[in-house]
């Protein structure tokens, strides 16, 4: 059975619906020069089971370097919802603190991945 979780930014103009066939996936950080700025935890979920059902309008997106990674804020409260990933674009990394009921603290020690040294660097 899928469960499906739900994710808002911080003044709720944004929504988003998880569909988890398997559940929560085990949550982690990253070390590049942007994500260690903001440090947030994240879950990898396929593209697919990702749906803006409120506020697409209200979100707006920032790449760089490569270009493949795409980071998704609120244009209102400026949260960080989602990113679609550079390791693997097949995926978003969602904000674990976004995720309605989860608290990022329950999940310590969170893994940091080493985004620092990835391969579309080299």
């Amino acid at each position: 059975m899928t469960q499906t979780l739900i994710a808002t930014c911080h003044c709720g103009a944004i929504e988003l619906h998880l569909d988890l066939p398997e559940g929560l996936p085990a949550p982690h950080r990253c070390d590049c020069s942007f994500c260690a700025r903001r440090a947030a935890p994240n879950v990898s979920v396929p593209l697919p089971a990702l749906r803006v059902v409120k506020g697409a309008d209200s979100l707006t997106c920032y790449q760089w370097g490569t270009g493949t990674a795409k980071h998704c804020f609120c244009k209102t409260c400026g949260i960080y919802t989602h990113h679609q990933r550079r390791s693997n674009p097949q995926e978003f990394g969602v904000n674990l603190g976004c995720i309605e009921g989860m608290n990022p603290a329950d999940f310590e020690p969170i893994p940091w991945l080493d985004g620092v040294n990835h391969p579309s660097d080299r």
